[in-house]
């Protein structure tokens, strides 16, 4: 499996890279997809909510009204949950969302994310970006280029380049990304995903690890 490197202009270089077939030609399996792109969203849930109890409301605890001859419910203070104001039953408390999953279960579902998105060719390769100095504008003109400006796009870098990431932040259908930071969310949410030449072979060898 083979894909093109194209430069920065959109242009065809020459020259080819092979692809695992074990990472971007497997059958993918939706319920590993699911299982980490649920952890993802459950980690960054804040789990402050948090409503007031019974014994947590201050208000008199002084009893209603007499506990029999009244002819209807008995009441006890006005702390109740049946009045407004009073305490939440089994309201929310404060918790943690995040959940384990297996290293494995994980790869298979990037390896299943990049083998769709191979399906439907939403793969590209780009040689290489270099940008002398943070400017939007520039980046703006790459993705012209490769025809990816109406695009939800996703980059990823083989090394951390300040520069283009800094030339990316102010777009909102743009991500930067190094090759070790990419979760199968970040896949799934990127409509067209495009590899700098050297992100390729890193991140194959860190999905066989």
């Amino acid at each position: 499996m083979e894909l093109v490197v194209l430069n920065t202009s959109g242009k065809e270089t020459g020259k080819k890279v092979t692809l695992d077939e074990s990472v971007f030609g497997i059958e993918p399996n939706k319920h590993a997809v699911y299982l980490e792109v649920k952890q993802y969203l459950a980690a960054q849930r804040q789990g402050t909510h948090k409503s007031k109890e019974r014994s947590e409301i201050t208000a008199s605890t002084k009893k209603l009204k007499k506990q029999k001859g009244s002819g209807s419910a008995r009441y006890g203070d006005i702390k109740s949950p049946t009045f407004r104001g009073g305490g939440r039953v089994f309201g929310p408390k404060p918790r943690d969302y995040r959940f384990k999953l297996n290293k494995a279960l994980k790869r298979l579902a990037k390896k299943s994310v990049l083998s769709q998105k191979m399906r439907d060719n939403s793969i590209k390769i780009v040689e290489g970006l270099s940008i002398a100095a943070p400017k939007t504008k520039d980046f703006v003109t790459i993705l012209n280029a490769l025809s990816l400006n109406d695009k939800k796009s996703l980059f990823i870098l083989p090394d951390t380049n300040k520069n283009v990431y800094l030339s990316s932040r102010n777009l909102p259908k743009t991500k930067v990304m190094k090759f070790n930071e990419i979760s199968s969310y970040d896949l799934i949410n990127a409509g067209e995903i495009v590899f700098l030449e050297g992100a390729v072979e890193k991140f194959q060898e860190n999905l066989k690890k």
